[in-house]
């Protein structure tokens, strides 16, 4: 029997204070819309619908392709959102199931396992559950003698008896799809807020006599839904500290886990060694044996085995094997470090292909550069690639040497093996072989320093 599922995503979360929709606020990465979206999609639904409403353009964005959508134009209760997907789904055969979509941390073996239960429970509908220690704000599952759900009671709507009961509604739900659709026309508003609770279907369900369950998840934190900033801190920190347990069982060493930033989508080959302050984002890739130094930020990139990036900041560029970078280099966008180069303190790489074996030790810039191999960039060296208008390309073949201070101005060619002068300005190619100098001769004047008045033979 198919599987579908319905995201509630139309809320703006006023108590984020923010323009942004919340399910759109990011946790490790990606937003709590995809976050839920990828544990929803380890049960195979064959037809997903999100509700949307504020700023539903930015929303549909996020998904676009991968689900289908219903406006809720006001938002009227959560069973009021659910009854945006009607069109969609009322009359067809399966289970249905709904999820909030600021529920950044539930897991897609949580869902398969309460879709499992209902099916061998033959439930009609099946309320995910958790044991929280203070369940202040949340819904209260009510059991009768036999376990069974009666019903689901609203923090607002609770006696004092109810507000002792530890065992919370999640707020995500499994229900046979055309009981659903059926029960939500039987709704009202005549409650403390004014709004159709989803949660009545329940109470339905049960007048009816059929079969109400509870799951209840092995993790309390799976449960957090995120309703303002302190919220969203906590689910950054449960997820940062799932990533990091999963790359560290893979082999990876993490020299202070509680203070390395690992997006979800990270790759890290085993052996590597990431120490603290470490922050990796994006769609990057570590190889193996790798080492990630104190302070190194990495976005966006592939990175091969056996480098060392000490202290510095990698965007949107590729290196390769055996590559050291840093302390306090920045590559920026665009470049390719071949096997083996050198990238030291103070250095700057923008669009650019370093050769292999190329180094670059200290305080240069090289920026829309194509370098050969076996390369020397002499402290102080300038790839002058903007005229304030254009961009232009630098060519270096191999083996050649690149004197400190020097500017070289693109466009232009230097052929393999030659050399330029320290303190010199490039304007011209140089040919292969060719040393080529370019700064004012100097000239000395004997004995007129002691005409200043710092000389201390001046009288």
């Amino acid at each position: 029997m198919s599987n579908y599922a319905i995201i509630l995503a139309a809320g703006k979360g006023t108590r984020m204070k923010s323009d942004l929709p919340k399910v759109l606020h990011k946790v490790a990465g990606i937003s709590m819309l995809e976050h839920v979206f990828r544990a929803v999609s380890e049960i195979n639904p064959s037809k997903i619908d999100t509700i949307v409403g504020h700023k539903a353009e930015l929303v549909e964005q996020v998904l676009a392709g991968q689900s289908d959508f219903a406006l809720q134009s006001e938002q009227l209760g959560t069973g009021h959102a659910v009854m945006m997907a009607e069109p969609a789904l009322a009359g067809l055969e399966g289970h249905t199931l709904v999820i909030a979509g600021d529920t950044p941390l539930i897991t897609g073996e949580s869902l398969k396992n309460l879709v499992n239960f209902h099916v061998s429970h033959k439930n009609v509908a099946t309320i995910l559950t958790a044991q929280a220690d203070n369940p202040f704000g949340y819904g209260r599952v009510i059991r009768n003698a036999d376990g069974e759900v009666t019903k689901i009671v609203e923090q607002k709507d609770a006696n004092d008896f109810e507000k002792q009961i530890k065992e919370i509604n999640t707020g995500t739900y499994l229900f046979e799809n055309k009981r659903l659709f059926e029960a939500l026309k039987e709704i009202n508003t005549d409650n403390a807020q004014g709004e159709y609770y989803l949660t009545d279907v329940i109470s339905i369900f049960r007048q009816a006599g059929e079969k109400v369950g509870a799951y209840l998840l092995r993790d309390f934190e799976e449960s957090l839904g995120v309703n303002d900033r302190i919220a969203l801190a906590t689910a950054e920190g449960v997820m940062r500290k799932r990533i990091n347990e999963k790359h560290m069982v893979n082999g990876v060493t993490f020299v202070n886990p509680e203070a390395a930033y690992i997006d979800i989508d990270v790759a890290i080959g085993a052996e590597a060694v990431i120490e603290a302050n470490v922050v990796l984002k994006g769609k990057t890739s570590i190889g193996e044996r790798t080492v990630l130094t104190n302070g190194s930020r990495v976005v966006d990139s592939q990175i091969a085995a056996d480098v060392v990036i000490s202290n510095s900041d990698v965007e949107e560029s590729i290196i390769e094997a055996g590559v050291t970078v840093g302390p306090y280099a920045h590559v920026r966008p665009g470049s390719l470090l071949k096997k083996k180069a050198h990238i030291g303190n103070f250095v700057e790489v923008k669009s650019s292909i370093v050769g292999e074996n190329t180094k670059a030790g200290h305080l240069t810039y090289l920026g829309n550069a194509e370098v050969g191999k076996d390369v020397n960039f002499g402290a102080g060296t300038i790839l002058a690639n903007y005229d304030g208008k254009n961009k232009f390309t630098t060519t270096i073949g191999d083996n050649v040497f690149i004197g400190s201070n020097s500017t070289v101005i693109a466009p232009l060619t230097i052929g393999d093996r030659a050399l330029t002068a320290a303190g010199s300005v490039i304007t011209k190619d140089v040919e292969s072989d060719a040393i080529a100098i370019g700064r004012a001769r100097q000239e000395n004047k004997n004995g007129y320093a002691i005409h200043f008045n710092h000389h201390p033979n001046k009288k």
